[in-house]
């Protein structure tokens, strides 16, 4: 008896993958991502062409950037811009990794002013005023991370004040040792005062940061502090986290889930005068609050440089 090769039948009927269901196909669709459909799947057949082309399979843009994306020569701009173009407005809510500029920040918000959710990550050819900018023409913006990205505690403050409806913000990074610093902390307990949501993975704050936060965001219902070292949950402030935040991730809490890397930069055992540290940021930049534990030759010293480090 001959056996069935056809990998489309299913007890000797045939199944025409391009037949299916419109809805289901767009479902589909949506699950390769905009590289994906912007180069291969919208070439298959002009159905699937007329859905790819269709406002609503683009109110969400997810531009991750894989590994082996190294070794194609896409350009992922203009493949955002396409994206974007092809929402007709529609957008809320777009996620760039690894690449983005001013330019294409300007386009997107210039294009689509329904944005609730922005998420950068890795993007250091942004800059505080790009974003800025950006920022000031989302009114509806709720959603905003912004990991391993080398942004001022300044422009985090602006951010605040341009977004009253923020609910959730995440600012997510590599934890450094020997190093203090609570003005991201100030910053946000001063300008966002409707945030539900905070999640400052590996923040060098201390426990003065962490109690201006949860006086100045008294709506806070989730909070993750894993890998921000220098606090000290032992005692009353620990508790009061614990009685106030629904869902609390504290210091030592596993990282499983975390999709980042958890490495932890460590002191002088590992220093080099040539190392790239991953958010933009030089070894001037990782200071202390305390304007008198750095001086240069002269008298003056390093504590300005903090304001370029709100992590």
């Amino acid at each position: 008896m001959e056996s069935n090769s056809n990998p489309n039948s299913v007890e000797g009927e045939s199944r025409n993958w391009l037949e299916l269901p419109v809805d289901v196909t767009s479902m589909i669709l949506q699950k390769l991502g905009p590289v994906e459909i912007l180069t291969y799947a919208q070439y298959v057949c002009s159905s699937w062409r007329k859905i790819c082309e269709d406002p609503l399979m683009w109110r969400v843009i997810d531009m991750r950037y894989p590994c082996d994306w190294w070794d194609m020569d896409y350009d992922l701009e203009e493949m955002c811009r396409q994206a974007v173009k092809r929402s007709c407005g529609e957008l809320i809510h777009i996620n760039i990794e690894h690449f983005g500029t001013d330019d294409l920040l300007r386009y997107i918000t210039q294009s689509c002013n329904q944005l609730s959710r922005l998420r950068l990550v890795y993007c250091n050819r942004i800059s505080d005023e790009g974003l800025i900018e950006a920022v000031s023409k989302l009114p509806l913006l709720e959603d905003l991370e912004l990991s391993f990205c080398s942004f001022n505690v300044e422009t985090l403050g602006t951010l605040g004040q341009n977004c009253p409806g923020l609910k959730s913000l995440k600012l997510n990074r590599q934890f450094y040792r020997r190093v203090e610093c609570d003005k991201g902390a100030l910053a946000i307990a001063d300008n966002m005062p409707n945030l539900r949501h905070l999640h400052i993975f590996g923040n060098n704050l201390t426990n003065r940061g962490l109690e201006a936060i949860l006086h100045g965001c008294s709506a806070l219902e989730s909070l993750d502090l894993r890998q921000c070292f220098n606090l000290n949950l032992a005692g009353q402030l620990g508790a009061k986290c614990s009685e106030k935040i629904k869902d609390l991730r504290l210091p030592h809490d596993p990282t499983d889930d975390c999709e980042f890397t958890t490495e932890i930069i460590d002191d002088d055992d590992n220093y080099d005068d040539d190392y790239d540290y991953p958010f933009g940021l030089s070894d001037t930049d990782l200071l202390t609050d305390d304007d008198d534990y750095y001086e240069f030759s002269g008298g003056s010293d390093f504590s300005d440089y903090t304001d370029l480090y709100f992590y």
